[in-house]
This record gives C-alpha cells, sequence and structure tokens, in this order.
C-alpha cells in the first residue's frame, strides 16, 4: 500500500529568538539554521520514518536539488516531483524560548505543479492505497477527486487554513486532519458543526492535550491524551502527526492504535530543532517513555 502525497517542499530558515516580534518591532535573532520543511515534505518523511511506502507529487524550483535528495534520504519516493525554473518554496520561521513559532511562506515552484503530471502520476495508483493533500501546493480538488474516483482513501490536512479550499476538497474526503483553531474557523465558515460535514472521520488536534476522533456515523468523539513533554520547537509536529497517522493506517492500524502511535510520535517531535530532519523514526517512537 502506498501513500500518495500532493505536498509542498519547503527550504526552512529558522531563526531563534527569545519571544516572537509583535507588529513594528526589530528583534535580534540568536541562532539560525536552514533544513528540510513545508508541511507536505515533513508529512512524506513523518510516513516514511513510520516504515510506510511514500511517494511524494509536488515541485521544487533550480535551487531545490538538495531538499528532493534529502526527502530521497528519509526513504521517500520522489520519481513524480516536478523540477520547475525559478525559486524553490521557503519559509521563514521564529521559534521563541518556550518552543512556539510564527512562519511567513513563500510558495515558488510549490504553485507552479503542472497538472497533467500529477494524474500520469496518480494514473500508478491502486484501490486501497491512501493520498493526502494540504493548502500550501496547488491542483487538491482535482488531484483528490482522481483519488476517490481510483478508490483511494482521501486525507486532507487543512492547513494553512482557507475556507474556500476546504469548500473544494470536502465532497472528495475519507478523513480530515485540523487543529482546533482550524476547526473553529472551518464551524465558522460553514456556520455548521464538524460533527455534521459528513466526512467518515476528522481528527482534531489538540497541542499539548492530544488529539479527538470524531466517527462521522455515530458523532462519538474520541479523545486521545499526550504524553507530557517540554517543547524545544513546534514547528512541524502537527505533520508528523499526521504523517504517522497515515502510515498507521496505511499499514493496518486501528485508528485509536494509529492516533495513540502519532501522538507519541508529536511528542518526541516538539523536544527537537528542527522540522522534517528532527521527525522520529519508528523505533525511537517505540522505545520512547514519556
Amino acid at each position: 500500500m502506498t501513500i500518495w502525497n500532493l505536498g509542498s517542499i519547503n527550504a526552512d530558515h529558522v531563526y531563534a529568538v527569545p519571544h516572537i516580534p509583535t507588529p513594528g518591532e526589530t528583534l535580534a535573532a540568536t541562532g539560525l539554521s536552514r533544513g528540510l520543511g513545508g508541511k507536505g515534505a515533513n508529512m512524506s518523511v513523518a510516513a516514511a520514518r513510520a516504515g510506510a511506502r511514500v511517494a511524494h507529487l509536488g515541485a521544487v524550483g533550480e535551487d531545490g536539488g538538495w531538499m528532493v535528495e534529502r526527502l530521497e534520504s528519509y526513504g521517500v519516493d520522489c520519481a513524480h516531483v516536478q523540477r520547475r525554473g525559478g525559486p524553490s518554496g521557503h519559509a521563514i520561521i521564529t521559534v521563541d524560548a518556550k518552543g512556539e513559532n510564527a512562519i511567513t511562506l513563500w510558495p515558488g515552484a510549490n504553485r507552479d505543479i503542472e497538472p497533467e503530471a500529477v494524474k500520469q502520476a496518480l494514473q500508478g495508483a491502486a484501490p486501497g492505497d491512501l493520498f493526502v493533500t494540504q493548502n500550501e501546493t496547488a491542483l487538491q480538488p482535482e488531484a483528490a477527486a482522481q483519488a476517490r474516483a481510483k478508490g483511494l482513501t482521501v486525507a486532507y490536512a487543512a492547513a494553512p487554513f482557507d475556507a474556500e479550499a476546504v469548500r473544494a476538497v470536502r465532497p472528495h474526503l475519507d478523513l480530515l486532519v485540523l487543529n482546533e483553531i482550524e476547526a473553529r474557523q472551518l464551524e465558522q465558515a460553514l456556520d455548521a458543526s464538524i460533527e455534521s460535514l459528513g466526512i467518515a472521520h476528522i481528527v482534531v488536534t489538540l497541542g499539548a492535550r492530544g488529539c479527538d476522533w470524531i466517527e462521522a456515523g455515530s458523532g462519538t468523539r474520541h479523545h486521545v491524551d499526550a504524553p507530557p513533554v517540554e517543547a524545544v520547537d513546534t514547528t512541524g509536529a502537527g505533520d508528523t502527526f499526521t504523517g504517522y497517522l497515515l502510515a498507521g493506517l496505511s499499514q493496518g492500524l486501528a485508528m485509536e492504535a494509529a492516533l495513540n502511535r502519532a501522538t507519541r510520535a508529536a511528542a518526541l517531535k516538539v523536544g527537537r530543532p528542527g522540522a522534517a530532519d528532527a521527525i522520529p523514526t519508528a523505533e525511537e517512537v517505540e522505545r520512547a517513555v514519556f
């Protein structure tokens, strides 16, 4: 079984700061690092490190060769990553002393994905495979519709939040993952509760409090606690959670078991600086004692 991920690939420029700058404030950073990031790339790395087979659909610019090599080194199939003219996507990330962050994105090649190439790539998918996408690329509704028509389970991480993007992809979804702020934004935009959306499974992440899983059929809400940890850097924690969740489902785990492992993986991630490069392996997650 393969996870097909139509997702962003970014270079993360991470600045350590005493606190997140306020409007009009000039603040000296105390550290700078560059690494692989992007919600899509993070999810692909997480799923691959959890032991799943992952094929990434996306694009990088002329400066993105090192990012593709990094993805491949983590076990991600990048045969369908397109090479485009111009710059790759990148993110400016500030991380404060408590591990909280603020992120500014430049989409670059992530918004310049060739539709026909994505269509051809998904021709290689098989019923029972999983498809996932987020809001940092293009073609989400078209690719989700194609994946659903081929019998794939379609998952969607509604971030960065965009109500119209959610509306467009919603008819094709089997699994929606979003954080509690995004859940409130979605309810306000649709004037409806998330329980009433008709999506088979909805997972709402709650940060240090774990997550809730909502079954549409019964409206039942299940809660999974997160292990107590001291946060160093929350960048990519949600993506780590989603990648591990999808990997667990692709490996035949029941939803609750997949959520428990995903929550443990995210807890380990927040204890490390960085994004994709800091995502734990399955062995590390299994050995972890909290």
